[in-house]
């Protein structure tokens, strides 16, 4: 499944959403550019999506959740990347 969270990740002088799945990346690549979003939008696990194109995105089947369902459907699916290893 597609999903979103809100627009509320400063950027750029814009906000920005994220854009992931919870099945696949291959899922997740073939929405984008169905949805004409640039490979460039990729960033290891999600793609980064400014706020104008979040009602747009809905429309085209991505559905709404919170920032927090949404990394935590990451995790659970095996598809969360974090940038660097984490510090013990």
């Amino acid at each position: 499944m597609i999903l979103i969270d809100p627009p509320a990740w400063p950027a750029w002088n814009r906000i920005w959403s994220h854009l992931v799945s919870d099945e696949s990346y291959e899922e997740l690549h073939a929405f984008a550019k169905a949805a004409g979003i640039p490979a460039r939008g990729f960033d290891r696990d999600h793609y980064d999506v400014p706020s104008d194109r979040y009602d747009d995105l809905v429309k085209a089947g991505a559905v709404p959740v919170s920032s927090r369902e949404l990394v935590e459907r990451l995790i659970a699916a095996g598809l969360r990347h974090r940038k660097r290893p984490p510090t013990n």
